[in-house]
């Protein structure tokens, strides 16, 4: 049982495995794509054929890495979300699970966790989580308070924008991405003319700070996680080195083992053990 391990461990970690499984990932990508257009008619059923020629390969990944590594296989979340990706696509997508078919697409999201800098892109965006939902939290509390106070000044003078609270919301968000928001400034300032100053100072809250702060988190999350990944190669590189330092010390340890045996094994007056000296 240990050869087996070996031998797929052997395989798994082999450099030619990772970018062959890349390049079938692309190809899968590729061939569910073509399967949606108008192309897939001319070219028979070739999609279909490297669709489920993949899908073999994929299962051929995940067995042999559940093999190689056995219990450990399940400490690695990547690894966990590959099994649950190539178990969907293994349901039969017919009869009440013919939604699941669509699903199948899902394998194209394998090269996040094939490729290490993706997972690195995932891992900040996972870390920067907290630090969202409290900015989150900020945005829809702004978003509030200009909504009572929007629904308030110009619920009267514009109600197709600012009717009601819901209208009001659903109006500053679309001011807040930037989008047609001078048209809705122009018309309500038609009936108050000082309502740019409202818009003016809702823009530069939402959009330019607050929004902003998302990228700041993001950023602080992704260089905290490419600093963790270089201490964690700085600590690997010092547990190899100190592997090395003991094994160099085990050997001059030995070496002067030897080195006291032969000198123990011969007499003061420099003859060999076992010569008689001639009077």
């Amino acid at each position: 049982m240990e050869r087996i391990h070996r031998a797929a461990r052997s395989v798994v970690e082999h450099p030619a495995f990772q970018p062959m499984v890349i390049t079938v990932i692309v190809l899968n990508a590729v061939a569910l794509g073509l399967e949606t257009s108008s192309i897939a008619a001319a070219m028979g059923g070739l999609p279909r054929f490297v669709d489920h020629a993949t899908l073999v390969i994929f299962v051929l990944d995940v067995a042999l890495r559940l093999i190689a590594y056995g219990r450990g296989f399940w400490r690695d979340p990547w690894n966990t979300f590959d099994f649950v990706v190539v178990a969907v696509a293994l349901v039969p997508a017919s009869g009440p699970f013919a939604v699941l078919r669509s699903l199948r697409v899902l394998r194209a999201l394998r090269l996040v966790s094939a490729v290490p800098s993706l997972r690195r892109v995932i891992g900040g965006l996972l870390t920067a989580m907290p630090g969202m939902m409290s900015i989150t939290v900020l945005l829809a509390l702004i978003l509030y308070v200009a909504g009572v106070m929007g629904t308030a000044l110009f619920g009267t003078v514009a109600p197709t924008y600012f009717g009601d609270l819901g209208t009001t919301l659903f109006t500053l968000f679309q001011t807040m991405t930037g989008e047609g928001w001078p048209d809705v400034a122009r018309e309500v300032m038609q009936a108050v003319p000082l309502a740019w100053i409202f818009f003016v100072v809702y823009i530069l809250i939402s959009s330019f700070m607050v929004l902003n702060l998302f990228i700041a988190v993001v950023v602080s999350a992704m260089e905290n996680e490419v600093m963790a990944e270089a201490r964690a190669k700085e600590a690997e590189y010092a547990a190899e080195e100190q592997i090395a330092n003991r094994e160099i010390l085990a050997e001059l340890r030995e070496l002067r083992a030897e080195v006291a045996a032969l000198r123990d094994s011969v007499p003061a007056d420099g003859r060999p053990a076992g010569e008689t000296r001639l009077v």
